[in-house]
């Protein structure tokens, strides 16, 4: 097993990507490995790593089907329905709570 290259912030040389790079360009990496690793030094805690990819064995994004885009408005409703009561929220519910803010707030629904 080979130790990636590593390249400081803003010195990855040209053909490398990361993977929000590559979907902006239209790409995704296409199962392919890491190629390298860049980092961001920070002063009190260690590196903010990035993983970069081949630009050239990057593939095109697969395009949204009509099946795929209701499955992924389906999968977003489901997040803005409070299980308490039972209506759109009309917005998406915080995993933290757990259900909407005024059933949160409601203290019987906190003993419970």
């Amino acid at each position: 097993m080979t130790a990636l290259p590593v390249y400081r912030w803003r010195l990855a040389p040209d053909g490398l990507a990361t993977r929000r790079q590559l979907r902006a360009a239209g790409l995704r990496p296409g199962g392919q490995d890491v190629a390298a690793q860049l980092e961001r030094p920070r002063r009190r805690r260690g590196p903010l790593v990035a993983y970069l990819y081949l630009v050239e064995r990057a593939l095109p994004v697969r395009p949204m089907t009509p099946a795929r885009r209701v499955a992924l408005a389906k999968a977003k409703a489901a997040r803005r329905w409070c299980p308490a009561c039972r209506a759109d929220a009309g917005y998406v519910i915080p995993a933290s709570l757990g259900m909407c803010v005024p059933c949160h707030d409601l203290p019987e629904q906190r003993a419970a």
